[in-house]
């Protein structure tokens, strides 16, 4: 937050559908992990027989990431095998969230996906529609974007990525443990929205009425102002949560559908 005003405006990196496509699909926050194999296994079948044109992932894949390198052995092969399998059949982009900001150029590369920056305007079906994890936007969370700042630096990157791999997965779990602490500290009932003020000014400024993000495990549609909506897309988990969730947000000619897997 500027000491002055509000935050500083970010670029608005715009990208347009080829205008062939049909339908285009979003997720986020399936905070893939050893421990949700129920989870990965639903993502592999939608990947495997959806019928979009593109799958964009607004971030947090991955519960953590601590590195490209890390994809080479166990889960994250896995995952890396998976995402490069679908990249192969259809467009898949992927925007880094809180949990998997680490995802480098490598992986991307690798795995056959394309990079969507924080935010993104996607240019299709004659709409502008923005799209963000949405952890930028939870101006409340103090704690958070403090946290934030120190991470997305690249210097504090450049030297966590230099640690040895273990000692990285070392730092991660710490890290999770501290999350899942905050967690519990947190009144019931009471999270961290984004800022609708902040929220509004982007789209208004990038000309698009609508808005698409993930993060807060809230999904829902609402209206932020006159003129300005946004769809806030659901969290994964069928391996713990009762009832399971696993929900699509699809983009096509005709508007935006839900779409639940679980």
């Amino acid at each position: 937050m500027s000491a002055n005003g509000p935050p500083a405006l970010p670029t608005f990196w715009e990208v347009a559908a080829p205008s062939d496509w049909t339908s285009i699909e979003f997720i986020s926050d399936l905070h893939l992990d050893e421990s949700t194999p129920k989870t990965f296994d639903v993502l592999a079948s939608y990947l495997s027989s959806t019928t979009a044109d593109a799958v964009y992932i607004l971030g947090d894949l991955f519960e953590v990431w601590v590195g490209d390198d890390s994809r080479h052995e166990g889960f994250e092969a896995r995952c890396a095998d998976l995402l490069s399998e679908a990249a192969s059949r259809l467009t898949l982009g992927f925007m880094a969230g809180n949990r998997d900001f680490l995802v480098g150029a490598d992986m991307l590369r690798a795995c056959g996906l394309m990079a969507l920056p924080d935010p993104t305007v996607m240019i299709a079906f004659g709409q502008r529609v923005m799209l963000t994890h949405g952890d930028a936007l939870c101006l409340s969370d103090v704690d958070y974007q403090r946290f934030r700042s120190q991470v997305r630096n690249p210097a504090w990157r450049a030297d966590f990525l230099s640690r040895p791999l273990a000692e990285r997965r070392k730092a991660a779990r710490h890290i999770r443990e501290e999350s899942e602490r905050r967690k519990r500290e947190q009144v019931v009932g009471q999270y961290f929205d984004v800022d609708t003020a902040t929220a509004v000014r982007w789209m208004h400024e990038a000309g698009t009425p609508l808005l698409i993000h993930g993060h807060t495990h809230m999904p829902g549609s609402d209206e932020l102002a006159p003129g300005f909506d946004r769809h806030v897309l659901s969290d994964w988990d069928v391996d713990h949560a009762t009832p399971p969730r696993a929900q699509v947000l699809r983009w096509d000619q005709g508007g935006l559908t839900r779409l639940s897997l679980a």
